[in-house]
């Protein structure tokens, strides 16, 4: 439910190097990565396995073009709530984790209880979640920011940051 704030893991180049060409592709083979890097094979994939391991490469996935798929339309829906209970909330969190359409959720700090990233295919597909999130006992404020243009949607998180070190 929550991310909480995970143990800093300590990388050197090799472990950015590797992080920055799997975020990038995740279907290259060792081969590919440990030449691309500087290290043999079995040091690279034991790079790898160890960063799976210790939870900073948490999955491999495919990103998927969503318009392909018929979902054009994509929202920013932020909820308000006056119920701030832990069962409250695990309650929420299970209601909204059953639509699909929701790709991200967060619980945030200030005037807004909670940030839904949602696709759907059109505005009257958004009036049925919108019509159970509305359902769901507590939530007192819906408001939607559909998306004209996607500038930027990035899943690379950066492994090159001064507070890192530098990568050489």
């Amino acid at each position: 439910m929550s991310e909480g704030t995970a143990e800093m893991i300590t990388l050197d180049a090799y472990d950015r190097k590797i992080l920055a060409l799997l975020q990038t592709d995740c279907s290259l083979s060792v081969m590919a990565v440990s030449e691309a890097v500087g290290l043999s094979q079995t040091p690279c994939w034991k790079r790898i396995k160890r960063m799976e391991e210790e939870g900073l490469i948490r999955r491999r996935v495919a990103l998927v073009d969503r318009k392909m798929l018929g979902y054009n339309v994509l929202a920013i829906v932020v909820v308000k709530t006056n119920h701030h209970e832990e069962q409250w909330l695990r309650r929420f969190v299970k209601n909204v984790n059953e639509i699909p359409e929701v790709l991200e959720f967060y619980r945030t700090a200030g005037n807004v209880d909670y940030f839904l990233k949602i696709v759907m295919r059109n505005i009257e597909e958004y009036d049925g979640i919108y019509k159970k999130l509305i359902k769901i006992e507590g939530v007192y404020d819906i408001s939607a920011y559909f998306s004209m243009e996607e500038l930027k949607a990035e899943t690379k998180v950066p492994v090159t940051s001064p507070m890192l070190g530098n990568c050489a």
